[in-house]
C-alpha cells in the first residue's frame, strides 16, 4: 500500500483530492490519534490515512472485542493493522452487561458506542493521545445511526465525515492507496442481525457467527443471517438467490445443526440495515 498520500492520490479527480486534502488538514491539527478500528472499509482507510499524514508512531488502532465481533473480523483487524504498520490494541468491551443494550432497543448502538468510546477515551488519556477518531462518513447521516450521537457526546472526531467524504470516495481513495479493503463488502456487528426488542445473548451471537461462516464458505459475495429466534432469514444479493436455492439441502442441514429450526431466504435480497425497516 502507498502511505505517501500525495503520490497515491495524484490520479484522482480534483474534487476528491480536495476532500482528501481537507481530511489530511484535520488530521495534521490533531498531531496524534487513536482510531476506533473495526477492519471495515472506512476505519481501515482512516487508519492508513492517519498513518500516512501523521506517521505510524503517532497513530494507535484500538479494536473493541466482545461477542458481537465475529472472529473472522477480529483476525482481519490484526492483519490490516500489521500491513499498515500501526500498533493494534484490543480491549474488552462490556456492553452485554448493560441491560439498556442487551434488551436490544432501537437505540442499541448508542449504548454500544458509549461503552466503546468511553474505553477508547481512557486509553487515549493513559497514553497522552489528544484525539479519538471514528470512521463515520457523510453517507452515515442518511440512516438511523444512534452511535453517532454517542460519539458526539464524548468528543469523538469524524475526519471523513467532516471532510465530506462519501463511501464511494473512500473506496476510490482506498484503491489508490492499495488497500485490500477498497471493495470489501459492508459489515456490521453481529447484534444488528437480531430484531429490535428481542434480547441479545452470547448464544444468539455465536449462532449468527456460525451461520455467516457457512454463507461465507459457500461463496456468497454479501450475506446476512437475520436471527428471528428459531428462524434464520438469509439475505444475499438477488442475483445470488439461485445459489442459495441450489444449496438448499446443505443450508438447511448445516443451519439446523447450529440451532435453527427453520431456514428461509429473503426474496428482497441483501440490504444493509434491513432491521431498521420496522422502525
Amino acid at each position: 500500500m502507498d502511505l505517501d498520500t500525495e503520490n497515491a492520490f495524484a490520479a484522482l479527480d480534483e474534487k476528491l483530492r480536495g476532500k482528501l486534502d481537507r481530511c489530511a488538514g484535520i488530521l495534521r491539527e490533531l498531531t496524534k490519534v487513536i482510531v476506533a478500528f473495526s477492519g471495515g472499509v472506512d476505519s481501515t482507510f482512516l487508519l492508513a490515512m492517519s498513518a500516512g499524514v501523521l506517521g505510524r508512531d503517532n497513530v494507535l488502532a484500538v479494536t473493541g472485542v466482545s461477542p458481537s465481533l465475529a472472529g473472522r473480523e477480529q483476525l482481519a483487524c490484526r492483519t490490516l493493522a500489521g500491513q499498515i504498520g500501526v500498533e493494534l490494541v484490543e480491549i474488552e468491551t462490556c456492553e452485554m452487561e448493560n441491560p439498556d443494550y442487551a434488551s436490544n432497543p432501537s437505540e442499541r448502538c448508542f449504548h454500544c458506542k458509549s461503552d466503546l468510546f468511553t474505553r477508547l477515551k481512557q486509553v487515549a488519556a493513559d497514553r497522552g493521545i489528544p484525539a479519538v477518531l471514528c470512521g463515520a462518513n457523510v453517507d452515515d447521516t442518511g440512516d438511523f445511526r444512534p452511535g453517532l450521537q454517542a460519539g458526539e457526546q464524548l468528543g469523538v472526531v469524524n475526519p471523513l465525515m467532516d471532510a465530506s467524504l462519501t463511501k464511494r470516495d473512500i473506496r476510490r481513495a482506498s484503491r489508490a492507496m492499495g488497500l485490500e479493503t477498497w471493495n470489501k463488502p459492508a459489515k456490521a456487528c453481529l447484534a444488528s442481525r437480531i430484531p429490535y426488542g428481542q434480547a441479545i445473548t452470547p448464544e444468539k451471537l455465536r449462532r449468527i457467527e456460525l451461520a455467516e461462516d457457512i454463507l461465507h464458505e459457500m461463496g456468497f459475495s454479501q450475506y446476512r443471517c437475520r436471527d428471528h429466534d428459531g428462524v434464520a432469514r438469509i439475505e444475499v444479493p438477488p442475483d445470488e438467490i439461485p445459489l442459495a436455492v441450489a444449496n438448499r439441502d446443505s443450508l438447511v442441514r448445516e443451519f439446523q445443526a447450529i440451532g435453527y429450526a427453520y431456514v428461509t431466504v429473503d426474496l428482497q435480497g441483501f440490504r444493509s440495515g434491513s432491521m431498521n425497516e420496522t422502525l
